[in-house]
């Protein structure tokens, strides 16, 4: 005959429920296999139509127009995918948190504004005509645009809102040189009618290739700041108190956010609204704990863009939709829809 165990031994004999840790970590896991389906998907999938079989002859042959089309453009045009969206991604979500606003993203504080100047200089006054050479251009401006921002803010008595505003005083003022040497100066304009709707279809290696050191600087120093800034996301007397040093902490976000939008930037052109949805849309399952936040952005920031870029070569077959306009199609009803939620929120 069967009896039945007394409650205290099926208590400590049934399966403990998952941990929430548990839950993220398969989760991220998860997301990292929609990551490698969408770079297949931006393999296989382009404005020219291939079969599977065709695009396989492409990846294992040498030559022929398969592998031109493949190897020669999809493939470089994925990675340098992988690697922006990351980058932008890790960038927006560290802003958020150092401006301690959920809404801020990359060109918050003029970074995409100082990659465009720049880029319209090299062309008008310098005759830079190649993507290598905008490359450098871009990140150089960038960087000077964060430094900019980080001494107008303050410095070391930088906070949120003064970095802020200092970003969106310069992002007016570049903004309003950039128009203005466009409409005087037509063969800039057209020139910089592609490098300013954000795109990946001019990816190559030697791009990948300049700016990837960044982005590795970029990714790991970002990164490694995820519990500094849970210190800096709850206040300055609260970071004070739990022994976190502000002004090492901004400084460095601020380093980080620019090295990994400026190089994005500088590869693909200014690309709106990743940086902003992706950490947003994460914080709502993760929590607000940037050890979490911050792998999570890195790996579903580029299933957005990537996406994206897959969208925008389908939908206008035989031509495509820059990358920068698809992000910002679909940016800009879910932007209206994160502020209402949050309005209703607060009421």
């Amino acid at each position: 005959m069967l009896v039945d165990s007394p409650p205290e031994q099926r208590a400590e004999t049934a399966p403990a429920p998952p941990t929430r840790r548990a839950i993220r970590a398969f989760g991220l896991l998860v997301s990292v296999g929609v990551l490698l389906l969408v770079a297949l998907a931006s393999i296989a999938i382009g404005a020219k139509a291939l079969s599977p079989a065709e695009v396989w002859h492409g990846l294992f042959h040498d030559s022929g127009t398969y592998a031109d089309v493949v190897v020669g453009d999809r493939i470089s045009r994925t990675v340098l995918g992988l690697l922006a969206g990351a980058a932008l991604g890790l960038s927006g979500a560290v802003l958020q948190a150092l401006t301690r606003n959920p809404l801020a993203d990359p060109g918050l504080l003029g970074i995409n504004a100082g990659a465009s100047a720049a880029v319209v200089t090299a062309i008008t006054y310098f005759g830079v005509t190649s993507l290598t050479g905008y490359v450098w251009f871009a990140f150089l401006g960038a960087a000077a645009v964060g430094a900019l921002v980080w001494f107008l803010g303050g410095s070391r008595g930088a906070t949120p809102v003064r970095l802020a505003l200092a970003g969106t005083a310069i992002s007016a003022a570049l903004y309003g040189y950039l128009q203005a040497v466009m409409i005087m100066d037509d063969a800039a304009l057209g020139k910089m009618r592609f490098w300013t709707v954000g795109s990946l279809a001019s990816a190559t290696d030697a791009t990948i290739e300049q700016v990837a050191p960044f982005l590795a600087a970029g990714t790991v120093l970002a990164l490694a700041l995820a519990r500094p800034l849970n210190a800096v996301a709850m206040g300055d007397d609260t970071a004070r108190a739990l022994g976190a040093n502000l002004n090492r902490t901004r400084a460095l976000s601020m380093a980080a956010a620019t090295v990994l939008c400026g190089a994005a930037t500088a590869a693909c052109g200014p690309i709106v609204f990743v940086g902003l949805m992706v950490p947003h849309a994460v914080r709502s399952f993760t929590g607000p704990d940037l050890r979490w936040i911050l792998p999570y952005a890195t790996v579903l920031s580029p299933v957005l863009l990537l996406g994206a870029d897959v969208l925008g070569r389908m939908v206008a077959r035989p031509a495509e939709l820059q990358v920068g306009i698809v992000t910002a199609v679909l940016g800009g009803p879910v932007f209206i829809l994160l502020v209402r939620r949050r309005r209703t929120a607060q009421l």
